[in-house]
């Protein structure tokens, strides 16, 4: 054994034993959150529907039996659920007058999920009859078993690997370059100069090369280009990101471009679409499928018939055996047609992607991915493209101590290291305005991304500048005899964060009433009028779910915003990945005599916050608790220069 692959089966078992350690301590999170966080505080977090209303059930096309629920209250909440995800039944239950949760002791899959309308995946011998005691059945999110099974069996293979996983496994630890096809560059001319010698960059490498897109670069559209052109010279791909909604997206594009998408899984969104391109509509509208039901149906009732014995054993294997032949033929068709298979990392291991190879696989968001996600797909590819940026957010590890031992570096930020030849970075900007990109440029990508010339001096009023800070710890915002700028002065107590209890957040209630104050006063001067017309719309983040919702409420009873509610939305910083707003508001929480910033450390976190805006950027945080950083500081002292060339 070479020391090179020394090197990497010894850091790929060093990864597995870090997983192991977030496996225990996500589980045991998850166990504490069911036993003491309460049922109602989980329906907040949008982690559980209660009470919920059980509907019919059928058989999907895929021959699962599902049912259907809806949930009846707190609608408006955000929800967590969404396709794949492992979930559990309960109801509550009174012994002795005090309620208590019973759990159904079976855990399903959600299949489909619209707004308040989710279908789950069931046992056939499940009965739905327990689910039906009137209005006491609730569902919540339960532990994702599966997705570590996934991972850990990836790691494994990876480490014993032979061959050309084996090959890709020892390049990605070590500092051997990458090889390379030589051939004249292509030209785009509806790319820019970077994008263009990214793609030229992808399709001349044989083992690995990365996209590296800071905000607003145009990273889809480069990669929806590097897909077409590798297409030209491979009969099909797999493309994969970290999340629902990045498949969802990139798939869109591609289908823009008249390609022919077959997505594994089901949409996050539902949107037409995609839906049409989704395995399980495919499969249904393929002229046997009416055949495979009548058998699949034929099956089930000499199942439930009251006969037994050898002869309805033998017809039920014979039309099994007849069934199994259709849907392989279906399945060879819907693949043999499709050029891009799509799905999440963890949806590559779906048993129809069982002994499919890939000449490339493309995969988005790699920055936002553990390293043992992306060596799932990886598996069935001889190629591998990255895209993403490892500025930008990082991926979710709960364990500390994981994390201080490496498991958040990502498989992208590794070869980056390893591999600089093999990385592009995007470097011209279409979304924000110059001044509100300029500090993310300098401070995250050594001042090498530039604005466009069509957005450099972009903005919504005339001699306006692009980014303020709203300092809450001003005494002009508390109690006094002024108000500044039409805000409400509040007592000063109320610009103090209060944690909100179990996990659950901070939250910040004088500087949720500031922020709306301020859209106020912005909206005020823009015109109500033009607001509407023109459909400015706007993003009010905060880093804290706590004061995502309590501003959510707050922005529900201001009459003054019920013309602009489709305008405006709230959401986490993750919540805002990869969108953008013309007007951005960050509500900053934190405020304390101690300068403790918590998790506002981690600053990809903040890069994604502020590079959300395309003309207006206002950030509210108390000035002296947030300047004992020095990003923060920083940031304060670029808006105040800002400011002070204005006038």
């Amino acid at each position: 054994m070479g020391a090179q692959t020394e090197k990497a089966i010894s850091s790929l078992k060093q990864q597995r034993l870090l997983l192991e350690l977030e496996y225990n301590t996500d589980k045991e999170c998850f166990r504490q959150q069911t036993e003491e966080t309460g049922i109602m505080r989980m329906v907040r977090r949008g982690d559980a529907w209660f009470p919920l209303t059980v509907g019919k059930s059928h058989y999907n096309s895929l021959n699962q039996k599902v049912i259907e629920i809806t949930r009846n209250n707190d609608t408006d909440i955000e929800h967590n659920f969404e396709y794949g995800k492992p979930v559990s039944f309960f109801t509550i239950e009174k012994t002795d007058n005090k309620p208590h949760i019973r759990y159904l002791g079976l855990t399903s899959t959600v299949s489909f999920v619209e707004g308040n309308t989710m279908l789950v995946v069931i046992p056939d011998d499940f009965s739905v009859t327990e689910l039906s005691v009137c209005g006491q059945t609730g569902i919540q999110l339960y532990f994702d078993e599966t997705s570590y099974r996934t991972m850990f069996n990836a790691l494994d293979k990876v480490i014993s690997a032979e061959g050309r996983l084996a090959y890709l496994r020892d390049l990605f630890y070590s500092g051997q370059k990458a090889a390379q096809l030589s051939f004249a560059p292509m030209r785009f001319p509806y790319l820019n100069s970077t994008q263009e010698t990214a793609v030229n960059k992808v399709l001349a490498a044989k083992d690995v090369a990365i996209v590296h897109g800071p905000p607003g670069t145009g990273k889809t559209t480069t990669l929806v280009e590097v897909i077409h052109e590798t297409l030209r010279r491979e009969s099909q791909v797999l493309v994969c990101a970290q999340s629902n909604m990045a498949v969802d997206w990139i798939s869109e594009k591609l289908t823009d471009r008249g390609i022919n998408v077959l997505r594994i899984g089901n949409p996050s969104k539902v949107n037409d679409k995609i839906l049409s391109h989704t395995y399980e509509r495919r499969f249904e509208a393929h002229p046997d499928y009416p055949h495979l039901w009548s058998i699949r149906k034929a099956i089930r009732e000499l199942r439930s018939s009251k006969k037994r014995g050898d002869s309805i054993h033998d017809k039920i294997q014979s039309l099994r055996n007849r069934a199994t032949e259709i849907e392989i033929r279906i399945n060879n068709r819907l693949f043999d047609e499709a050029r891009v298979i799509a799905s999440t990392m963890t949806g590559s291991a779906n048993r129809i992607l069982e002994g499919k190879r890939f000449g490339t696989v493309f995969i988005d968001e790699a920055a936002q991915a553990l390293e043992a996600a992306c060596w799932i797909p990886i598996q069935k590819a001889s190629r591998v493209i990255l895209a993403g940026d490892h500025c930008q957010l990082p991926p979710t590890v709960k364990s500390i101590a994981a994390m201080k031992a490496g498991l958040g570096k990502t498989l992208m930020e590794r070869i980056v290291e390893n591999k600089p030849e093999a990385v592009t970075l995007l470097r011209t900007q279409y979304r924000m305005n110059d001044d509100i990109m300029r500090f993310s440029s300098k401070w995250f990508y050594n001042g090498e991304v530039e604005a466009a010339p069509e957005v450099k001096f972009r903005s919504i009023l005339d001699y306006d500048v692009p980014i303020e800070w709203i300092d809450t710890s001003s005494p002009e915002y508390h109690t006094s005899d002024t108000q500044k700028d039409g805000c409400r002065a509040l007592p000063t107590d109320d610009f103090k964060e209060q944690f909100s209890g179990n996990g659950f957040g901070r939250i910040n209630k004088g500087e949720a009433e500031l922020t709306l104050d301020v859209l106020k006063t912005y909206f005020t001067r823009i015109g109500k009028q033009r607001v509407l017309d023109e459909r400015i719309d706007v993003g009010v983040i905060s880093p804290y779910r706590a004061q995502v919702q309590h501003l959510r409420r707050l922005l529900r009873k201001r009459e003054y915003f019920k013309p602009f509610r489709k305008l405006i939305s709230v959401n986490t910083v993750d919540g805002f990945q990869g969108q953008e707003r013309d007007v951005i508001l960050i509500s900053m929480v934190r405020s304390n005599e101690k300068g403790e910033i918590g998790f506002l450390r981690d600053l990809r976190r903040m890069n994604v916050a502020i590079t959300r805006a395309r003309m207006k950027l206002i950030i509210l945080g108390d000035r002296q608790t947030m300047a004992r950083h020095p990003f923060y500081k920083e940031l304060q002292e670029y808006i105040r220069q800002l400011h002070s060339h204005q006038q």
